[in-house]
């Protein structure tokens, strides 16, 4: 398998590699992941069955996504495939350090310089990517759409809860959410900014040299309050981030009502993903939004 890999990144670099040395490291508790070096180029290799091929192709086409705008570092994907029973997916080895404010503060300003990029551009304004991808292990349905409403509704949300409903819950509140959405979002202007899409602490971190990384995207086109939402999810991320982000990309009045209904997407894929013990965060978080 490795002999495969291996083959695989000398093709793609054009320079000859062989794995003089691996390990594992942490890949995440959906997939496998290795550090493999020659001892002059070195990887993070990550791993899963053979059939979750297309999910690793997604990631690294959203990965080169926010590599070509530039703003903001993420590992540079060098190539995917399968090797026996198993899909790989490689990318750039970065060695990773510890942030302080400074770092933090320039974390927000390049997200930001992500989330306005394509507003100036010409660029088609529609919401959505090119392909689905996956949420964890969900799929996430991107299918363009004129209409960021519309498209949180339908793609996001409305999915979820037929998700949840095959898995044999009911959120007794789900349709009256859906049916009150267009009147929650009256009023906000949404321009499609490019989006991580799963942008927790798990999923950004910082080289030694101190430089912003985000990776793992989920990436799509979407009101960018969606990224600075999740952020708050599991903790929050330190005051310098949303300070530096407001210095570039100041967030819009209501943000604090809107960013309870854009992370109720990943409290239900929680649910979908990790079970019942999601579902009273979900239930109060839709009875806030609605009362």
């Amino acid at each position: 398998m490795w002999t495969e890999i291996d083959t695989h990144i000398s093709q793609v670099t054009g320079n000859k590699f062989q794995t003089q040395k691996w390990r594992s490291v942490g890949g995440g508790c959906i997939n496998q992941g290795y550090f493999i070096s020659d001892g002059q180029h070195s990887y993070f290799v990550k791993m899963n069955r053979a059939a979750k091929l297309a999910m690793f192709e997604a990631e690294a086409l959203g990965l080169k996504e926010i590599y070509d705008v530039g703003t903001i570092r993420v590992p540079k994907p060098i190539c995917s495939g399968v090797a026996g029973n198993s899909c790989y997916f490689v990318m750039e080895w970065l060695s990773m350090g510890k942030g302080n404010p400074k770092s933090w503060e320039e974390m927000g300003q390049r997200l930001a310089a992500m989330h306005k990029y394509h507003l100036n551009t010409g660029r088609e304004k529609k919401f959505g990517w090119n392909i689905n991808n996956t949420i964890g292990a969900t799929p996430q349905i991107n299918t363009w759409t004129q209409n960021w409403v519309e498209f949180y509704i339908k793609n996001r949300l409305a999915y979820q809860f037929e998700l949840a409903k095959r898995r044999g819950s009911h959120f007794p509140q789900a349709q009256q959410l859906l049916n009150a959405i267009p009147k929650l979002l009256s009023g906000h202007q949404v321009q499609p900014s490019l989006v991580h899409g799963d942008l927790w602490g798990g999923n950004a971190g910082f080289t030694e040299d101190g430089e912003p990384v985000i990776f793992d995207p989920a990436t799509y086109y979407a009101d960018r309050e969606v990224d600075i939402a999740m952020t708050e999810l599991f903790g929050g991320f330190p005051a310098a981030f949303y300070r530096g982000y407001n210095k570039v990309f100041p967030l819009n009045k209501g943000y604090e009502k809107r960013k309870i209904l854009y992370n109720l997407y990943h409290i239900i894929n929680h649910f979908n993903l990790f079970g019942s013990g999601y579902v009273g965060q979900a239930n109060s978080m839709i009875s806030r939004i609605l009362g």
